[in-house]
């Protein structure tokens, strides 16, 4: 009940912050925000008309109004799986269904139920996220969380969350986010292309590439993991080879990773420090999070080229997926990012 009640009141406090940003952008208000948070504003309004003339998302009043929640993340979700295992800990909720996240509008509160998971022998993340969606149920707002991220990421952002409300199969966090995340794709290259942003398309696919090779990366090393826990040395054994590989992931990201992107010329060595730092503090907890939002996305981007990239076809499809078994969706999603 404890946590029921701060969902229900942490979502209630985002929905109350909202103000309108047709009228947040009135002429006679121009004293009520900056002038640089009126043009992101302004922005927000261009990718939102985008999103639903374009993309067929929702046309609702989604991403039309703007809360201020004076803190840096939405949310704070906590992500658990065994000190020996990679199958996430999975929590069920009324109508939302089944998910392999707990999510907490208090840091603090987020923290102690992570700090109680650890003691329980679980490997726990807990993580900020820019972004809160109650997936079509009210009208979510635009956050100043993901206000200033770069152009392309907030119409990632905007796009991926509103396809959440298109479909949404029960139960089935990799095939939800696997399926928004190709939307976001899909989306952020037709609209920086209907602008004639070349170069930032060109840095937006670098990106994909990038995360596309960290991905394969980090799913070679899962591979690597699982074939750790599923031996038959005893659990010591088990858990000196997982240090092992853990404490070895800084150094062969900067041996198999970084040379073909600086070969490249994709601005790797920019964000090297912070990868490393980022792999040197891995755990199971982290290898579920990679799998979830990225493993299907390869067959959801086949399947749109396959709807000749017409989204509302493309939406029929998925839908007709998510009425589907969860094996029988991947065994059709693989089949066709083979094609």
């Amino acid at each position: 009940m404890r946590y029921y009640s701060q969902a229900a009141l942490g979502g209630a406090g985002v929905l109350i912050k909202r103000q309108s940003i047709d009228r947040l952008l009135e002429p006679g208000r121009a004293d009520v925000l900056s002038a640089a948070t009126r043009e992101r504003l302004r922005l927000t309004q261009e990718i939102r008309d985008f999103a639903s003339s374009e993309l067929a998302l929702p046309e609702n009043r989604s991403y039309r109004s703007f809360a201020d929640l004076g803190r840096p993340f939405a949310v704070w979700n906590v992500v658990a799986a065994p000190e020996l295992g990679l199958e996430p800990k999975t929590w069920c909720y009324p109508f939302a269904g089944c998910a392999s996240y707990r999510g907490y509008f208090d840091e603090r509160a987020a923290r102690r139920y992570g700090d109680r998971l650890a003691s329980q022998g679980f490997d726990v993340r807990v993580g900020g996220v820019a972004a809160y969606s109650t997936l079509g149920w009210f009208a979510d707002p635009v956050l100043n969380t993901f206000l200033d991220h770069a152009d392309a990421d907030l119409a990632a952002l905007i796009f991926h969350e509103l396809a959440h409300q298109v479909v949404y199969a029960k139960d089935d966090s990799a095939f939800n986010e696997s399926f928004a995340t190709a939307v976001e794709i899909a989306g952020v290259r037709r609209w920086l292309r209907s602008l004639g942003r070349t170069d930032e398309l060109d840095a937006f696919e670098q990106g994909r590439d990038r995360r596309r090779d960290l991905n394969g990366f980090m799913l070679e090393v899962r591979t690597e993991f699982e074939a750790i826990y599923r031996s038959e040395e005893s659990d010591d054994g088990k858990l000196a080879r997982k240090a092992e590989v853990f404490r070895s992931l800084p150094a062969r990201y900067r041996r198999e990773l970084v040379p073909a992107w600086r070969a490249g010329g994709n601005g790797a060595a920019g964000g090297e420090s912070d990868l490393g730092e980022w792999l040197s503090r891995l755990n199971n907890a982290d290898l579920v999070s990679v799998a979830t939002y990225n493993d299907l996305v390869p067959g959801f981007l086949a399947l749109l080229e396959a709807s000749g990239r017409d989204f509302p076809s493309f939406y029929a499809e998925v839908e007709r997926l998510a009425a589907l078994e969860p094996e029988e969706r991947r065994r059709e999603l693989g089949a066709g990012a083979g094609r």
